[in-house]
């Protein structure tokens, strides 16, 4: 195999062949585990939710624009929004599209997604209390193809767009029943409670790990009835799953493909060397970080490929930010430690971000300091923050010094706290004296240069009187085990500090889904009056330095601990396949443009 730099090649380019079947070697440890697309926090990642519900459920509005992070209104359900001139209601007109028994999206699949927001929002990963649909005062269909929404007060229309219309994923009138029959969880909330009940039963228990029940999704009478480009044909116990174009879409960009296949892997060895083998049994996989080397200061950019004779190397960089989350909600003194902010500035000030992008990401990773992704720029990211100057640089020292003025003794690892108390100079309320400064991180397995980073972590915080003790964990056990939890007798929520090696893919970067108190993607329970407060500015106005407000206070009080930024994939991509770009800034994939080319 040769090295040479990837070649400048267009994706898009050649000419479309009908038919064939692309294999996609997917990523380790997260397998797709809820198809009902009204996914609680620990299942809202980028393998269950934009490659998998999003190819056969398509949300209202479609996001990623010509490899841009915008709105594509050809490819949403929901035409452009009309505002009153108060500001205060917005009307979405529905596409005459169809549903693939032949229904028409209308009105009532719109409003069927409202009415379960309104009744089990807390079961949704992206429900903040006070906001969607919380903050409405009013709401209905003003024609059968046309819905409003009339809000509290007047919002910024660029938040509303991208982060309140944007949950809504219409839910045909097909899944509008109970096991007793049709119900009308559309028209009102008296059947919403009953008409979830079936549809998670329907679903099968979103924490089992085995693919039995997974594998009764393809013939079910509710999961087939999709509205997106794809329905899926197969799911087997050993994970393996097909989709075959949905022939009812309505959309434009119907599939060339035959089949579409995603395969498991479960580690990023077996993926390279599956890429490594035959060169027609995979077509689109990605090149670990671990394989990568020579990527530059920009993200988008790729760099030496050891797979160049077959495959494409094409990062997809995506609007994201990468963190750690601490329990904010575990009951032991740990949850006390997590809440005294100097001990959260010296956790992040102990993570070498700039090493870790010289000697772990091979140059293909970028810093991150605060709540706002800076790559593709959007202009938004606080001057504070840009270009990498966040205020917690790596310096243990530093962090050393934070313990030692709040009463730790760091002369050794782990430290221990020898000033008890709230008072200055203290350690905080509930640390008791002779405690020992000990932290467990648990982090998904399979990825060599996560594996890496926290072994760094790990020796890095020991400098500080840190001790970060540290666990390997299969994904999707990992984001289910560490979940969102009240502490309680069937919930001892006892995790320490989750990494999933993610974060969140944004659309309008205001922080409410992360960081206000309650929200669904708070997944550590964090709260904060003040950030509350300048959260709900930064979705009141358009004013960018309500934005950057935001971001600078939360890169100060650090309620997850932010880790280096890379691509979500390093895609690597048969030289026989075309259709394959702009790739998609969101984290979306479009099997649907992909095509073999004619010889």
């Amino acid at each position: 195999m040769t090295t040479a730099l990837t070649p400048p090649v267009d994706i898009t380019a050649g000419t479309p062949r009908k038919g064939g079947v692309v294999t996609w070697a997917c990523a380790p440890g997260f397998p797709p585990a809820v198809i009902f697309p009204f996914t609680p926090a620990e299942r809202m990642g980028t393998r269950n939710i934009l490659e998998f519900q999003a190819l056969m459920y398509r949300t209202l509005y479609y996001f990623g624009a010509d490899g841009t992070p915008d709105i594509n209104y050809d490819l949403s359900i929901g035409e452009p929004p009309r505002w009153s001139e108060d500001g205060l209601t917005v009307h979405v007109k529905i596409k005459p599209w169809k549903w693939s028994n032949g229904e028409s999206l209308c009105a009532d699949n719109v409003l069927f997604w409202v009415n379960l927001m309104a009744v089990k929002g807390e079961f949704y990963g992206e429900y903040v209390p006070g906001y969607f649909p919380d903050n409405l005062t009013d709401y209905g269909k003003s024609a059968e193809d046309e819905v409003y929404f009339t809000f509290d007060k007047v919002y910024s229309k660029e938040w509303v767009l991208k982060n309140q219309l944007s949950t809504i994923t219409p839910l045909p009138k097909a899944w509008d029943r109970t096991a007793d029959g049709p119900a009308d969880a559309s028209g009102g909330l008296d059947d919403v409670e009953a008409v979830y009940d079936y549809l998670m039963a329907e679903q099968g228990d979103i924490c089992d790990e085995g693919n039995e029940h997974r594998t009764r999704w393809a013939d079910s009478p509710v999961w087939s009835v999709v509205s997106g480009p794809w329905r899926l044909k197969s799911y087997t116990l050993e994970g393996i799953v097909t989709f075959v174009p949905n022939e009812h879409y309505s959309g434009p960009n119907k599939p060339y493909l035959d089949e579409f296949r995603q395969i498991p892997t479960m580690s990023d060895e077996e993926q390279y060397e599956l890429l490594r083998g035959d060169p027609d049994a995979v077509q689109v996989g990605y090149l670990p970080l671990s394989f990568a080397s020579g990527g530059t200061d920009d993200p988008t950019t790729g760099g030496p490929n050891p797979l160049a004779d077959t495959y494409q190397l094409v990062p997809q960089t995506a609007y994201c930010i990468r963190y750690m989350s601490l329990n904010f909600n575990n009951p032991t003194v740990t949850g006390k430690l997590f809440a005294q902010t100097y001990l959260r500035q010296a956790l992040q000030l102990s993570l070498d971000q700039d090493g870790a992008l010289r000697d772990i990401y091979q140059g293909y990773a970028y810093r991150q300091d605060g709540p706002v992704p800076r790559y593709p720029d959007t202009g938004v990211e606080s001057p504070a923050l840009r270009d990498g100057n966040g205020p917690l640089r790596f310096d243990p020292a530093r962090a050393k010094r934070l313990l030692e003025e709040n009463g730790w003794d760091t002369g050794v690892t782990p430290a221990v706290c020898v000033r008890p108390g709230t008072g200055p100079g203290e350690a905080g309320e509930g640390i008791p004296e002779g405690h020992r400064l000990s932290v467990l991180i648990r982090y998904v397995e399979g990825r060599p240069s996560l594996t890496a980073l926290m072994r760094q972590y790990k020796e890095d915080a020991a400098k500080a009187g840190i001790e970060l003790r540290l666990e390997e964990v299969y994904g999707s056990v990992l984001v289910a085990e560490d979940a969102p939890c009240v502490p309680g007798p069937d919930s001892p929520c006892l995790w320490e500090i989750c990494c999933w090696n993610g974060g969140w893919v944004y659309h309008h970067p205001s922080g409410e889904i992360l960081f206000k108190t309650d929200a669904g993607g708070n997944f550590g329970h964090w709260t904060d009056e003040r950030a509350d407060e300048l959260i709900e500015r930064s979705v009141t106005t358009d004013d960018l330095q309500a934005l950057y407000d935001y971001q600078d206070y939360i890169a100060e009080q650090v309620p997850v601990i932010f880790t280096p930024n890379f691509p979500i994939r390093l895609f690597e991509v048969s030289r026989k396949i075309g259709g394959f770009g702009p790739v998609n800034p969101f984290g979306m994939i479009a099997p649907e443009n992909w095509y073999y080319k004619e010889d």
